[in-house]
């Protein structure tokens, strides 16, 4: 038995929440979907999420809402980070802080599945190793189910790659995040895990990265502080579509896929 999983790069405002709310459902039904992660880190006006927002994007279809370095913009997450199983922040942040750095949900199918989400160190913030963490976290997941799929949400393709290579076989898939532009490296690698360093962006394309083209050209160009808004064009999901053998958690397929306003 097969296991299909949809995995959403990084929502990007409220076009990104408006196309997954008009095509995510028909999508899933169509392409005979069990499983749905998104990155949600940028939900909420461009940078950060709430608990309101999380909520409006698991009743469009997501199983799970991961995260990254912006999980903090928005006070009001905390409270779900806490208390919802469907958002996890990334697991290497403190063990103090709020929330925790994986979860294991059941799919349509009703076998479990587990999602880690991972934080990079390179150009990031400082944070706790991604690679020992990571380790870590393993140790408990793997007793539940072998279906594991990894956000790793880093800004280096170097360092996504490396966990990619480094938990190959461990877990059925690592998917890149962050830099909100799709990569054309889509794999399986040798021992069963399938790979992608970014899964590019849920949101105007008509942009840069997600924000008005004249905001961003004139912080460039000016090296004025800017408000960066978000833009509004040619809004499109982009991810991928895992397919993994049930029983041992090895990925037989990934394939890009991009879901556009007139699909």
């Amino acid at each position: 038995m097969k296991t299909n999983i949809l995995v959403i790069g990084d929502i990007v405002g409220k076009p990104g929440r408006l196309i997954l709310k008009d095509k995510l459902k028909s999508y899933i039904e169509r392409e005979e979907i069990h499983f749905c992660v998104a990155n949600g880190e940028n939900a909420a006006g461009g940078a950060g999420i709430t608990e309101e927002i999380a909520n409006e994007l698991l009743s469009y279809g997501v199983d799970v809402i991961t995260t990254g370095d912006h999980v903090w913009d928005k006070k009001e997450i905390i409270h779900a980070l806490e208390t919802n199983k469907g958002i996890i922040r990334p697991g290497n942040y403190s063990p103090l802080a709020s929330g925790k750095g994986y979860t294991i949900k059941n799919s349509k199918l009703g076998n479990p599945v587990g999602v880690i989400n991972l934080l990079g160190r390179v150009f990031m913030k400082p944070v706790d190793c991604p690679f020992r963490v990571v380790d870590e976290i393993l140790k408990n997941i793997v007793r539940e189910t072998p279906i594991i799929i990894v956000d790793m949400h880093a800004e280096a393709t170097s360092e996504k790659i490396a966990m990619g290579w480094y938990l190959d076989g461990r877990v059925s898939a690592v998917v890149g995040t962050h830099t909100h532009v799709p990569t054309a490296d889509e794999k399986v690698l040798p021992h069963g895990t399938a790979f992608i360093s970014d899964l590019g962006m849920t949101g105007p394309h008509e942009s840069i990265l997600g924000r008005k083209v004249e905001c961003v050209l004139k912080a460039i160009v000016t090296q004025m502080p800017t408000r960066f808004e978000v833009a509004e064009k040619d809004v499109r999901i982009s991810g991928v579509k895992v397919s993994i053998e049930s029983q041992t958690g090895r990925a037989e397929s990934i394939k890009r896929i991009e879901v556009r306003e007139s699909n």
